[in-house]
């Protein structure tokens, strides 16, 4: 029998009412990102007078807005939410400016990335460019991409725990084979150990043609990873003695970054320390 008094609901109906609400704001995706009241209570499966009640709800939050023709995008609350993320996240506060110094003794051309795992994606939080021209990079700031592929997801897939690998192989073991990770759960295991006990990890060409990605995972006080620090070079400039004497650095800004998340001190750049890594 519920506990819960006269005219209030349950703790049951309050958790399916805001899965409810939290199942509406995910339909406004990249590929759909308007919807009306009659579409979203078609694809949920619930009558539109439920729907339109979540529209409300939503609307006076802020999260999403309506739009000509009876339909709702997502709305100015998130935009005040990023603000706050990139003004108060202890990860990014540190990151903006050792990214930037990093840059400094990357090749011209290179680019700086800042990830976080996100579900079973590996999603960008923050991404720095160097000097001189370059092509985009496809780890877009909010785009999520693959576990199994570049430098920058691989380095996080390799310290995650040996349960969440062994579901992530029942589930994806032929995407899984198609990156070069092992056609069986031994082969998956052993490649992903000598990622994680090198520290970093090198991809060539494996997300954008001509580059080359660098990466240090990033890791939580009780040393679950969290994301990772890379950098996108251009190939042509991404030799062996280049990556040698920046893959020290990218780790070291991991730790630096990890530092902040746990003691608080924001980075500043030390021109000692990166003389010695070289």
């Amino acid at each position: 029998m519920s506990d819960a008094s006269p005219g209030e609901p349950s703790d049951d109906r309050a958790r399916s009412s805001g899965d409810r609400l939290l199942a509406v704001l995910a339909l406004f995706t990249v590929d759909q990102p308007r919807w009306t009241v009659e579409a979203a209570a078609s694809r949920l499966a619930v009558s539109a007078t439920t729907t339109y009640r979540y529209f409300k709800r939503l609307t006076k939050a802020g999260l999403i807005s309506p739009v000509a023709g009876a339909g709702y995008m997502l709305g100015p609350a998130i935009i005040q939410m990023y603000r706050q993320i990139q003004i108060s996240d202890p990860m990014l506060k540190t990151a903006r400016a050792l990214m930037v110094d990093l840059l400094q003794h990357a090749p011209e051309g290179s680019t700086a990335l800042l990830c976080r795992l996100f579900h079973d994606r590996v999603m960008c939080i923050l991404q720095v460019k160097g000097h001189g021209p370059q092509p985009p990079v496809s780890y877009d700031p909010g785009r999520p991409m693959p576990l199994y592929r570049g430098a920058t997801s691989k380095i996080i897939l390799a310290h995650l725990p040996t349960r969440a690998l062994k579901t992530l192989f029942a589930h994806d073991a032929r995407d899984i084979a198609a990156a070069g990770l092992g056609a069986g759960w031994e082969e998956f295991r052993r490649r992903l150990m000598t990622i994680r006990r090198a520290g970093l990890c090198i991809a060539h060409g494996e997300i954008d043609p001509g580059r080359v990605g660098l990466a240090a995972p990033i890791f939580d006080a009780d040393r679950a990873v969290l994301g990772s620090l890379s950098l996108a070079l251009a190939a042509a400039r991404a030799d062996e003695t280049t990556l040698a004497r920046l893959g020290p650095l990218v780790a070291a800004g991991a730790r630096d970054i990890e530092r902040s998340m746990t003691d608080g001190p924001a980075f500043k750049p030390s021109p000692a320390r990166f003389k010695i890594a070289r």
